[in-house]
């Protein structure tokens, strides 16, 4: 099965490089051909697109396709191949963004890993190394508005580029913020996601005493309530926390229940990881300090079971909704503790009830960080501080990420459809901004032609994690199928990432979930609503069937995705995108004769490969009016122009990287640096 894996992550999709992905599904996977279905069935309400085909609720898989179609090159959507950068060889924030930032990226991230591969996976750790290769020694020394100062061992980051790290949030006052305190524990969350996935020893090895430290920075906040104190900027979605503001004006560090929710995610991790590294006494200590932690979080949380933003040493509370002073409500940390599972299913439910009951919380269909406006910040509101516009009411697609996986755990899926719906409007217009101004009906940059920041694409990686969570342990993931009652038949036809091995998930049915079949076999390792599936009992590719109710026939299989063969009229060979490309092919084709065909180089090529095709694919599209044009032709042009950016940019990255590899002392390196020659 080896062959179709590494064909299935190129995300291939039409000239060379689909042809070799279907042959080699031809070749050596006849039990997944039959899985899959060789006939095609015609019913209706059936659906069938690139990465998702099903029968039922054709709108909620239509939505579904293109929010799994944003992860790879494609014809008429923005996607992330266009957030390369050649800084780093790895994802950037935005064009007018040129860094990476922890809390942009945080929902994007968590929800796209389990499907994310390479070459995304290196550009994604090649971002987040700017955070944890410049993290905070207590020694080293850097400049803050108002002079040196040094880090805390552990401390993470708001921001990083190469040679410079913001070690708390750069807007506002910075001169009184606190260090990067929360967006340190969702910091950890994300590696500690990637490497759970990944189960690297090397990568765990390289990264754990990192994680560790920064888990450690955290504990120094633990008060003796088992609370976590944090001063202003402090929060993750900053600089719109000022903490406790004393008699005498100052701001001062409260009990931030945001940065309690994200340290036990945190520690969910870390413990994990410490027991795949066979660290028991590190897993218990973690684990004692988890259960104080979430132990302590009802001192946050009010006779209705929502969380409050913060609670003051002095004992005056911040986030009740209603009350007559700092009477908001306030989403992040209450999406959060449902999205990570901090909070059991009761709790849940009661967070979402007092979410649903305030509908000025979601205006425009996406949640707001606060309703009504802050009354506690320590800037007068007004300009980006003014309610709707900036962290004071405006709205980040990386929270709403979270929210749409709290959406799920609790089947909320006309929400989620509404939140993947909303997101179309400004997609549909290449204006992928962040934040989204007026309550998050209107883009940030209007004076752009077109706009594109990774926080976009928070809410279409939800919209495909949400559906079986994947929950990944030490020795096992978890998944919990959270699959709409409308859709009574749904095939994943890409693979979830889970160490080296695949699987490709499928659900026929509705109701309860009654059996589970694994590579054809009854798998009996479940629950009422889980799936338990141990890495040591499962093969290189896994085809896992779900059925739900009574339907336990297999008679209306989807058909694979239909082969295209690249003949677009439009290239010329004075187009010096065909002379890239001819390159790139013949490299990949050296590489496989070589034996090479795992290797990230390859993948980066073939993404190369196919950020070319799409060049190509748009023109005819939009020539034939497959794709529409933009209204405004300035609009237009830049995104035509976006494409072949691009392109080029991840060619040059990949040349950029390969020329270092001819002075390696790696043979490996010097081997494939002469394969690209």
């Amino acid at each position: 099965m080896t062959q179709l894996q590494n064909d299935e992550v190129r995300h291939s999709r039409f000239g060379h490089s689909f042809v070799i992905r279907f042959s080699s599904l031809v070749i050596g996977n006849l039990v997944l051909l039959a899985f899959f279905g060789l006939v095609v069935t015609t019913r209706a309400q059936s659906f069938e697109g690139q990465y998702y085909c099903g029968r039922g609720d054709t709108e909620y898989l239509r939505l579904l396709d293109i929010s799994r179609r944003m992860f790879a090159p494609d014809p008429q959507y923005q996607n992330i191949s266009m957030l390369y950068t050649t800084n780093w060889n790895g994802f950037v924030e935005g064009e007018t963004w040129a860094a990476w930032w922890i809390q942009n990226s945080y929902g994007t991230t968590y929800s796209a890993l389990p499907f994310l591969h390479e070459p995304y996976v290196t550009f994604l750790q090649n971002a987040q190394d700017l955070w944890f290769d410049q993290m905070g020694d207590g020694k080293r020394s850097y400049d803050k508005r108002n002079g040196p100062t040094v880090a805390p061992n552990g401390c993470l980051c708001d921001a990083a580029m190469p040679g410079r790290e913001i070690y708390w949030q750069g807007d506002g006052r910075i001169d009184i913020h606190d260090w990067a305190i929360e967006f340190t524990a969702a910091g950890v969350v994300m590696q500690g996601e990637l490497l759970l996935i990944s189960r690297d020893t090397n990568a765990i090895s390289r990264y754990l005493p990192k994680l560790e430290r920064s888990v450690n920075f955290i504990e120094t906040r633990r008060g003796t309530n088992n609370l976590f104190l944090a001063g202003p900027a402090g929060n993750l979605l900053a600089p719109s926390y000022a903490g406790w503001k004393k008699a005498d004006g100052t701001y001062d560090k409260a009990y931030l229940a945001g940065l309690s929710v994200n340290y036990i995610a945190a520690l969910d991790r870390v413990i994990e990881l410490e027991k795949l590294s066979d660290n028991s006494q590190k897993a218990k200590l973690y684990t004692k300090r988890r259960t104080t932690a979430k132990d302590a979080l009802h001192q946050l949380t009010t006779s209705e079971g929502y969380l409050i933003r913060s609670l003051d040493p002095d004992g005056v509370k911040h986030g009740v909704y209603g009350a007559k002073e700092h009477g908001y409500f306030e989403t992040s940390p209450n999406q959060d503790a449902v999205a990570f599972h901090v909070v059991d299913d009761a709790q849940s439910a009661k967070i979402y009830n007092k979410i649903a009951s305030i509908p000025q919380l979601r205006p425009h269909q996406f949640i707001l960080p606060n309703y009504p406006a802050y009354d506690d910040m320590y800037e007068k509101q007004e300009g980006i501080w003014s309610y709707g516009t900036w962290i004071n009411g405006g709205h980040w697609s990386t929270c709403e990420a979270r929210m749409m996986l709290a959406y799920y755990r609790l089947g909320k899926f006309d929400d989620t459809r509404r939140s993947m719906q909303q997101l179309l409007t400004f997609a549909d217009n290449f204006r992928l901004d962040n934040p989204l101004t007026k309550c998050g009906s209107d883009v940030y940059q209007p004076t752009l032609p077109i706009n594109l920041c990774y926080d976009s694409f928070g809410p279409p990686a939800a919209m495909v994690r949400g559906l079986f969570e994947y929950l990944y342990k030490a020795d096992e993931l978890i998944l919990i199928p959270h699959i709409p009652p409308t859709i009574t038949k749904l095939q994943q036809n890409f693979p979830i990432r889970f160490g080296t091995k695949r699987l490709f998930l499928r659900t026929h049915g509705t109701g309860p979930m009654t059996s589970v079949r694994v590579n054809d076999r009854k798998w009996k390792k479940l629950t009422r609503d889980s799936i338990h599936l141990p890495y040591d009992q499962l093969a290189d590719a896994n085809q896992i069937e779900i059925i739900f109710g009574n339907d336990v026939t297999n008679s209306d299989p989807c058909p694979l995705p239909t082969i295209r063969h690249d003949i677009d009229p439009s290239r010329t060979s004075g187009n010096p995108l065909i002379a890239r490309e001819t390159r790139v092919l013949d490299f990949c084709t050296r590489m496989d004769l070589a034996g090479f065909h795992n290797n990230y180089e390859r993948t980066h090529a073939a993404l190369v490969r196919d950020t070319i095709d799409v060049v190509f694919e748009r023109q005819t599209k939009i020539a034939s009016g497959e794709i529409k044009k933009l209204s405004a032709e300035a609009s237009q042009k830049a995104a035509d122009k976006s494409y072949i950016d691009a392109a080029n940019r991840l060619y040059d990255g990949l040349d950029n990287l390969l020329r270092t590899y001819k002075s390696s002392a790696e043979p490996t390196k010097k081997k494939i640096a002469a394969l690209w020659n």
